[in-house]
Parts: C-alpha cells; structure tokens; sequence
C-alpha cells in the first residue's frame, strides 16, 4: 500500500494541471491514468492544434447550475495566468476569430509542458492504472484498488472528465465515485456536438458536404453567428456546435443563411434593378452555387425559370423570410462519440467554489470537466481546466496538515 499526501484520478488537461501544482508546493502526488499515455485528448484538441485559451474569459462564457460558480477559480488561475506559461516556454501560438489562441505547430507543446512542469516537481505518475475500488475509512483516509496495487491517502481529487469520446477515455467513473460519497449528478448529455437530420434538410446537408458558411443559429435560449459545417449527417461547425450546448431533442432551431443583410428589402430592390434575371443568379453573390441550388429545388422549383420580375412581391417576401429563418428540426446528435464536452456532471452545488472541495465529503476534490461546468467553444473548457486545477492543488495539504 503507497501511501502519498494526494491521489489524482486522471491524467487529461485538469489532472496533469492539479499534479503539477500540487507537486511544486511540496505534495506527494500520485497521478493515476487508465490510457497508456497522458493526455490524448489534449493532443486531438483543435484539429491538433490546441485552442489552449481565448484573450476574453468571463462567467458568461460557461453553462452551470450555479451560474457564479466558476467565478472564484477563474480568479485565482486567469487565461493571462497560462497564457504567461506558454510564453516562457517559447510555444509559438495564434490568435484565431473571437479570441481563440491556438498553438502554431502542435498541441503536443501543451501536453509537453505540462508533462515536463508534473516531472520536474516530482509527480509520480502511473499509466496504465485501472481503478478497482475506492474505499474511505475515517482514520486512514481514501483507499484505492487498482491493478497496479493499494494507494492510500487523506485526499482524492476525481480528473477524469466525462463521457465525451469513449474511444479516447470518456466515461462515468468520476460521476460513479461522486454517488458513492452522496453527491448528486445534474443530468449528463453530449455538448459541443453535431446536428444530426432525417428529413428533407438531411438531404440537402449531404449534398452539400464539406461547404462551410457564416450563419447566424439560433433557438430561443441562445444566438450564435459563427460558420456552419454541412456534413453527410447534418451540420457541424462552431455555431451548430455551440447551439447544441442549449438543444434539447425534439426541439427546432432557426438559421439565418444572410445574417448580415436583410434578404426582403434586398431581393425587393433587386427585383427593380435586375427585373430579368433569374432568383438563383441574384443570390449567387451571397450564397454557395450548391446551396442555391438545394434551397431552390425546395422552395420555389415551379419558378427556377422565371425573372425577378415575375415573382409577386409576397413571393418574394416568403423566400426572403426562410432565407433569414429558415427552421429546422434536429433529429438528435451524434452524441457522446464525436462530442467534445460532457453537459451536466457533478451537481456544483455541493462544492466548494473556492477549493473544489466536497462539502459533504471530507478531502474528496472534483475538477475540470467531471463538474456540471460547460465552456463554450474556443478554449474555455481547458481554461477551465485549468483554473479550477489550480483552485483544487492550492487547497491541499500536506499529509501532516490534513487534520
């Protein structure tokens, strides 16, 4: 039986970060890991590029129960904190659209430092490690069973994420360990995932896949004006990603194909200037050809031939009115297989803002995307993992001083 002043379970973005920070106080940490290699997410992240952080993070930027909640870490741990980091470790990055900072090269940087930052402060990290069993006696403290052997320590901190992407480590052992000690689970689901569709608008989506357009998605808990992806399933892209954070199934979204102009007063003025032209070829210098092409075969086919000037001004009113609404009804998503967040987690209502501490549980600490805490798309969830990392390792203990 090991034992060590902290036992981390999960070696991702918030692990490595609380490991790290633990360590340099003085700690002895013991990392534990399911995969082979620490990490993996964080190397697929942003196209393999890492969106590490964004230049703008603010409580309005993350989906929580407790909308103060994230407050406090933020504070102690900001994205100029990290930022500073990858600075002095010479990792050349970039800014992106709405303050996004990916790395230039490879998101393999972000997982160097951390690894280089828990080894230099002495982490004893074990890969490999299944979790058998976790007990809690009041005089000894957590007691883990893992295939690598017996651990035991005064204080647990629970890393290991949600269900997002099982093939790369998603799963409930976070939200299991939470029940055990009495805690409560806000109801999980996939976030930051696809749109899937099964009627007209699914085909039409798969025609088109591949194109990419800046759209303006929408229901009526949230607005997102960002580019769409049509994939052979439905759509993608960072506005259909952040609009299912607020998509609950069954319900419709909206999308505005021309969110910068107001299609009726155009196509009206059009109609006066370009009486002879057909509606496609107006459009063409707002819309893919493609889309066009879609959008014509099911909204005005008995009219592909006419000009303008044919078209009744209520015609023209109708089209216009679906070009900047056009509804939509999602059949679902792609679910937890391609989705980047896990919704919901663990409730936050009984956990220390400040620490990351169980209030009901004495020791037990949960961090980063195992909490009922959601980013939006663009580096907040790892800026989340981050600061709430940093909360939770400037809370704990030596051994000496658990009591």
């Amino acid at each position: 039986m090991i034992n060590t002043d902290v036992i981390i379970i999960g070696a991702g973005a918030a692990g490595l970060m609380c490991a790290w920070q633990a360590a340099a106080r003085g700690l002895k940490v013991h990392l534990l890991e399911r995969a082979k290699r620490p990490g993996r997410k964080i190397l697929m992240s942003g196209g393999g590029r890492c969106n590490f952080t964004n230049l703008e993070v603010e409580a309005k930027h993350f989906i929580c129960n407790n909308p103060h909640f994230v407050k406090s870490a933020l504070s102690q741990y900001s994205n100029w904190d990290f930022i500073g980091k990858v600075i002095e470790y010479g990792i050349p990055y970039h800014e992106r659209d709405l303050g996004k900072l990916f790395c230039d090269d490879s998101a393999k940087d972000i997982l160097d430092l951390l690894l280089n930052e828990c080894e230099q402060a002495g982490v004893n990290l074990i890969n490999g490690c299944e979790i058998i069993e976790v007990k809690w006696r009041d005089d000894t403290g957590y007691m883990l069973s893992t295939n690598k052997g017996g651990l035991q320590s005064p204080q647990l901190v629970i890393a290991t994420g949600g269900m997002s992407i099982p093939s790369m480590g998603g799963g409930d052992l976070g939200y299991q360990i939470a029940k055990q000690f009495g805690l409560e689970i806000v109801p999980t689901r996939a976030g930051l995932v696809p749109f899937t569709f099964s009627d007209y608008a699914g085909q039409i989506f798969e025609s088109l896949s591949g194109i990419a357009l800046d759209v303006t998605l929408s229901n009526d808990r949230a607005s997102f004006s960002e580019a769409v992806l049509f994939t052979h399933r439905g759509l993608s892209g960072p506005a259909s990603l952040q609009l299912s954070n607020y998509w609950h199934s069954g319900e419709s979204i909206a999308m505005d194909l021309l969110p910068s102009l107001e299609a009726e007063p155009f196509l009206l003025a059009e109609k006066s200037k370009q009486g002879r032209a057909k509606l496609r070829n107006v459009l063409r210098e707002l819309l893919p050809k493609a889309l066009i092409k879609q959008l014509e075969l099911q909204w005005w086919p008995k009219e592909a031939e006419l000009a303008m000037a044919e078209f009744s001004n209520q015609r023209i009113q109708e089209i216009a009115s679906k070009l900047n609404h056009w509804v939509l009804k999602p059949s679902g998503t792609e679910g937890y297989r391609t989705a980047e967040v896990t919704l919901g987690g663990v409730d936050c209502q009984q956990i220390s803002s400040k620490t990351m501490e169980a209030q009901s549980q004495q020791g037990l600490y949960f961090i980063g995307e195992v909490l009922d805490v959601t980013g939006h798309l663009g580096g907040f969830n790892f800026q989340w993992a981050w600061s709430s990392a940093f909360a939770c390792a400037n809370a704990l203990k030596n051994s000496e001083t658990v009591n």
